[in-house]
């Protein structure tokens, strides 16, 4: 298959470019800053020669956005929104002018998009969307504000001859360096990797092999549009995660870290609170139901696989 996937320089398209191409596919990147004859520039912004990638591709999945692991200033606020809407309103108007447009257009989305709750998880039939929870901080709207934003631009847009997935994405963890998977990794092994505010706060997962299995699922299987969620069937509180990427490591020590810690933590590192305290226990019915098996379904399993993974590298 031919397949377009606009903001593919970043970490998580860089794995599926790799993963892609490794199977046979043909992958062509739109980024700011192309480097490699695969790789074709776009601003996210406007029409340009890029738009010609997408005639008679098979795919286009699109991963273009800025970064959420910031301090949410007004101007990372705002880099983040448009980052997110414009990519996806000018790809719209692209796969819409197409002579010939993809068959499947997969666009990324985040399962922050759910409300913050313990009490049962939330799936793509009975989830509540986030936004009005009277536990929640009245500044954690916003990332539910642009990620329904966000999915509204795809829905928006004129391209009858194109199926539209909503890709809503939990935390995407492989062994690279740098990910996400590192990070947490080095909190587990020196020691600070403990429960975070009572540690009751659900983590939703995927592992990186899993996502870009369940990417080319969702692009072979017709049948399936919308929101379609991309997280392993086993999300479990955050101090039982960390609990179980310590035993990985062979990390029995753990400090807890109380509310107040975790936010002089977050703006130490240039970050939000919200990424650590946020309840998100998002379950992937659409994608059982479809028939889509998890190679890595459970945490402790998965944090053990991962931890092999950067020994061996």
């Amino acid at each position: 298959m031919r397949i377009v996937i606009p903001g593919g320089s970043g970490a998580l398209g860089t794995l599926l470019d790799r993963i892609l191409t490794a199977a046979g596919h043909q992958v062509v990147v739109l980024t700011r800053r192309p480097r490699r004859p695969r790789e074709i520039g776009w601003d996210g912004r406007t029409l340009g020669r890029w738009a010609a990638e997408l005639d008679g591709a098979d795919a286009v999945v699109n991963l273009a956005g800025r970064s959420v692991n910031c301090r949410y200033t007004d101007e990372n606020r705002r880099a983040m929104w448009d980052s997110r809407i414009d990519s996806t309103r000018i790809l719209g108007e692209a796969v819409a002018t197409a002579r010939r447009p993809p068959a499947v257009w997969l666009q990324m989305s985040t399962a922050t998009v759910y409300a913050h709750r313990h009490d049962a998880p939330n799936d793509e039939r009975d989830g509540l969307l986030g936004g009005g929870e009277p536990d929640a901080p009245a500044s954690w709207r916003y990332s539910v504000d642009l990620a329904r934003a966000w999915e509204e631009a795809q829905a928006q847009a004129d391209t009858p001859d194109t199926r539209k997935v909503a890709l809503r994405t939990a935390i995407v963890l492989g062994p690279e360096r740098g990910g996400a998977f590192d990070a947490l990794s080095w909190l587990a092994r020196l020691g600070v990797g403990g429960p975070i505010a009572g540690g009751g706060q659900y983590v939703s997962w995927i592992h990186a092999r899993d996502f870009v299995r369940a990417v080319e699922f969702l692009i072979a299987h017709d049948g399936l549009t919308g929101p379609v969620n991309l997280a392993a069937p086993d999300p479990l509180p955050q101090r039982d995660f960390m609990r179980a990427l310590r035993a990985a490591w062979g990390m029995p020590l753990a400090l807890p870290a109380t509310r107040w810690m975790a936010e002089v933590g977050a703006f130490t590192l240039r970050s939000e609170t919200e990424l650590l305290l946020k309840s998100r226990r998002v379950t992937p019915t659409r994608l059982l139901d479809a028939g889509f098996t998890f190679d890595h379904p459970h945490w402790p399993q998965a944090a053990r696989t991962l931890v092999r993974s950067m020994r061996g590298r």
